[in-house]
């Protein structure tokens, strides 16, 4: 059994992404907290809204001496240096927990069964988390890269307003089914800002924009990313570095329409796009209308599974074009904007 940290408060939203991307049997336990079947931590290194996976000893009470009875009694096979790490996600339990005193008391269990401590750097770091009335204990056997400062949609060679955050991208992208060995479309690419985080998790990506300068931004953005070019990310201190992939995705960009695809069906496996907001009433020749929902009816010829986010709900217009909608969110942006996603499934 694994647990899962995950990051914010969108825990509904954070257990799909791991669910389709890095993990099996997702349940969650507590606010901030999942358990999994098993997890592959490779793709745990990719995902946006996980921050940590954990082969977990146990489950207990919310409480130091609870913690330190899972590690006395847990079966642990291991060899190396260690060092424990406490966190507190949402407390809501009557009682505060001490995280010194839950580090003191489950590494002392440690040393008591034989181990070094290493603070400094240690071969193994055992992960206590508190959240409400519920601690996991584990190891902590992959972590996310949280290097998405370093691709800010203003740091980017092209750079239009409104672009999406790397970190919202990339959770759009893994549930569109992003990884080694797929294919993935944005059939409305922009500046290319999902396909970038498509293409770092191993995707290979395919861009199609109406307008000719989305389409060579777009396609110098991800040339800067995914050949190479941009350089080595530089990670928050503390967080790990490297590259999610040792091989980025390789990817095209052409100039099209949405509605009319020049792909084959099935040609891709699947698609994410971000619709234009209702304030843009006409698109090139189509109405709002027309270009969402024969651009959904199109993504449903080439992909078996798709991403959509958009300002209102869509809902009825994908069913209309036949996806079955198994997932959907309202997600707050700022006062003036919540991003309705829709995670679909052909039907």
């Amino acid at each position: 059994m694994y647990g899962l940290e995950f990051v914010g408060d969108e825990d509904r939203f954070a257990a799909l992404e791991a669910g389709v991307a890095a993990a099996t049997g997702v349940d969650r336990v507590a606010p901030g907290l999942a358990v999994a079947d098993a997890v592959d931590p490779d793709r745990v290194r990719g995902l946006a809204y996980t921050r940590r996976a954990l082969d977990l000893l146990g489950r207990a009470d919310a409480d130091p001496q609870s913690a330190r009875a899972v590690v006395e009694a847990a079966s642990v096979e291991r060899d190396g240096t260690v060092a424990v790490r406490a966190r507190v996600l949402r407390d809501s339990a009557d009682v505060p927990v001490s995280t010194s005193e839950v580090e003191r008391e489950c590494g002392s269990a440690l040393v008591a069964r034989g181990f070094d401590v290493d603070l400094d750097d240690p071969d193994h770091t055992l992960r206590v988390l508190f959240a409400g009335d519920t601690c996991l204990v584990g190891w902590v056997v992959a972590e996310s890269l949280r290097d998405f400062s370093t691709r800010r949609p203003t740091d980017r060679p092209f750079f239009q307003p409104g672009s999406m955050a790397p970190m919202d991208a990339r959770a759009y992208a893994n549930l569109a089914g992003a990884g080694p060995g797929t294919r993935v479309l944005d059939p409305m690419c922009g500046t290319g800002g999902v396909l970038i985080e498509a293409g770092l998790v191993g995707g290979d990506v395919v861009g199609n924009d109406a307008q000719s300068k989305m389409v060579s931004g777009a396609r110098e953005n991800l040339g800067h990313y995914l050949d190479g070019t941009a350089g080595p990310s530089t990670p928050a201190s503390g967080d790990p570095g490297g590259t999610v992939v040792d091989d980025p995705g390789g990817f095209d960009v052409i100039r099209g329409d949405a509605t009319r695809l020049a792909l084959r069906g099935d040609a891709v496996d699947g698609v994410v796009f971000d619709a234009p907001y209702g304030r843009q009433s006409k698109i090139a020749r189509h109405s709002l209308d027309d270009l969402v929902s024969d651009a959904l009816a199109e993504a449903a010829r080439v992909a078996p599974r798709g991403v959509l986010i958009a300002d209102r709900s869509w809902r009825e217009a994908a069913v209309d074009a036949g996806w079955r909608v198994t997932e959907s969110f309202e997600r707050r942006v700022h006062r003036s904007l919540v991003r309705h996603v829709h995670v679909l499934d052909r039907s």
